[in-house]
Formats: structure tokens, C-alpha cells, sequence
């Protein structure tokens, strides 16, 4: 992972899944949110998640529409906005952190061995919380 800094965007991988979340139809945006969410999320315990970078991002653009949720006014994200979400992504989002912050998770990995797993869970359970406390359905 090429990181710069701690943020859901601060990342080679989240910053060119912001691009790919511009270039999709307005129609199609969920559809790319929930692809990358839906395969982090379904990852089994034994199962190693190589990545996550963009189940992260993803999970901060669904939570910019819920609320108590911060924009994304990283350079590195979506420059355009996104249309509204549907709510189902929110638990989904949730899901897929829980399953970042889990054993077997390539970005725990990487942040704990930089130093900087605890600044990391802490960003991760506060996008966690605004995503859980909102309505899903």
C-alpha cells in the first residue's frame, strides 16, 4: 500500500478507486460502492483480505450521506458528488470494516507494522460508528 497519510483516502489504492467511482454512470455508482464493500464483507475469518484500501473508501463515501457523517474533501477522492445512496450500503460498510479490523486483514497488517494500527482502528471505528448509528433500511 502506497500511504502518505492515515486518511480513508490517503492511499494509492483509494485514491484511484476515487477516479473509478468519477468515471462509473451516476446509475452505476453504488453499484461500484457495494461491489467493493460485498467482497470484504463475505471474506470468511479464514479467509486473508489482501487489500481493503477501497472497502475503506468506500465505506467513508456511504457514511458522507448519513448522519453525523464528514464529506470527503480529500483531493484524492470522488471530485464529483455522489447521487443519493441507498441505505443497505450502510450495514454492509459496517460489515466490511468489522471485517478490516479482524484477523487476517491485510490493512491491520500494514498499519500495525508502520506504528500506526491504533491511529488507524481509531479513524476506522469512528467511520464505523456513524455508519452503524444511522438507519439501514
Amino acid at each position: 500500500m502506497g500511504a502518505w497519510d492515515i486518511g480513508h483516502f490517503d492511499n494509492d489504492t483509494a485514491a484511484d478507486f476515487g477516479g473509478r467511482v468519477d468515471d462509473a454512470e451516476p446509475g452505476k455508482k453504488a453499484d461500484v460502492l457495494r461491489d467493493v464493500l460485498t467482497a470484504v464483507a463475505d471474506a470468511g475469518p479464514e479467509d486473508y483480505v489482501d487489500g481493503g484500501e477501497e472497502a475503506v473508501a468506500a465505506a467513508a463515501l456511504v457514511a458522507t450521506q448519513c448522519p453525523g457523517g464528514d464529506p470527503v474533501t480529500t483531493s484524492y477522492g470522488p471530485k464529483n458528488p455522489l447521487p443519493p445512496l441507498p441505505a443497505d450500503l450502510r450495514p454492509l460498510a459496517v460489515r466490511a470494516l468489522d471485517r478490516l479490523t479482524a484477523e487476517n486483514a491485510e490493512p491491520l497488517d500494514l498499519w500495525a507494522d508502520a506504528g500506526a494500527d491504533q491511529e488507524w482502528l481509531a479513524g476506522i471505528a469512528a467511520l464505523r460508528a456513524v455508519l452503524a448509528a444511522a438507519p439501514g433500511e
